[in-house]
């Protein structure tokens, strides 16, 4: 084959492959926006907002986490911002000022959540989770990972946890985040997709306590997040962007927290529906057999 037929078949199968990476794309973002699951975290800002018995393990947690959030971007504008913008410089030209922003910002808010996560804020997030789906009525659930206790407060009805979902943050993902941070050298688009890569990890680990609660196998979890990409890449790209967000992240971190327990709640709703829906008409097809 000439060197022209080759570089042909080249050029036919790099645009086959780009059809089908931007089919995929298309689907996931089609389905991101049917499933709605994009405004959760919204909804998690309001009904936070609106609900100030969830108020008591954020407030337990603020103050030390504010002060751990403002030494870690200030050390990161500090140590990282120059040496990050004169690389970048390079392939974003007048846009490196604003790119390399967004991109220690990126850089604080995984630190700050690592630890965070680790030793401030881990139990608080549960109990933030645990309580609202106790506010929407879902107690029989959250039974199943913890002690519940008598009474009319959401978080005081909390007793002894005897499940935890909530792992330390894995070798796994930080090699991930590592991996995908040279992306940010690409002008806007390349932090774009960073930001949204880190999204679709953000999002699948967001019903890890719910899917725990239900006492969901590992490969029934991995079938329902499969089926439901869409929707947890949509949930997750939000709650990472909310998060980004300097000396606010730790108040998304709750309400987003409070956004997936809604959506869980709402799952809930619609199984039971379905099951109510479903019963009348096998028990009529029953009788009718008989």
């Amino acid at each position: 084959m000439s060197s022209s037929g080759v570089a042909s078949s080249i050029q036919a199968r790099a645009r086959e492959i780009a059809k089908e990476d931007y089919d995929k794309a298309r689907i996931l973002l089609e389905d991101a926006a049917k499933s709605h699951a994009y405004l959760y975290p919204f909804k998690g800002i309001v009904y936070f907002l609106t609900h100030r018995a969830l108020w008591k393990p954020f407030s337990s947690r603020v103050l030390p986490t504010l002060g751990l959030s403002a030494g870690v971007i200030a050390g990161m504008f500090f140590f990282t911002y120059l040496p990050q913008l004169a690389i970048l410089v390079f392939v974003n030209g007048p846009l490196a000022a604003f790119t390399t922003i967004l991109l220690v910002l990126n850089e604080s808010s995984t630190l700050i959540s690592i630890l965070s996560r680790n030793f401030l804020i881990q139990e608080a997030l549960l109990d933030t989770f645990d309580g609202t789906l106790i506010t929407r009525n879902e107690t029989e659930i959250v039974k199943e990972g913890r002690q519940v206790k008598s009474g009319s407060d959401p978080i005081d009805k909390l007793g002894k946890i005897l499940k935890s979902p909530f792992e330390k943050f894995s070798p796994k993902a930080l090699i991930r985040y590592v991996m995908y941070l040279p992306l940010n050298f690409i002008p806007v688009v390349g932090t774009i997709i960073f930001i949204f890569i880190q999204g679709r990890t953000r999002g699948q680990s967001s019903h890890d306590r719910y899917f725990q609660l239900k006492e969901w196998s590992t490969s029934r979890r991995s079938e329902w997040l499969k089926q439901h990409t869409g929707a947890y890449t949509a949930f997750g790209t939000i709650a990472t962007v909310l998060e980004m967000i300097p000396f606010a992240s730790m108040f998304f971190s709750f309400t987003n927290a409070v956004g997936a327990a809604l959506w869980a709640a709402d799952i809930e709703d619609q199984n039971t529906q379905m099951e109510q829906s479903t019963a009348p008409n096998l028990r009529e097809a029953a009788k009718k057999a008989e």
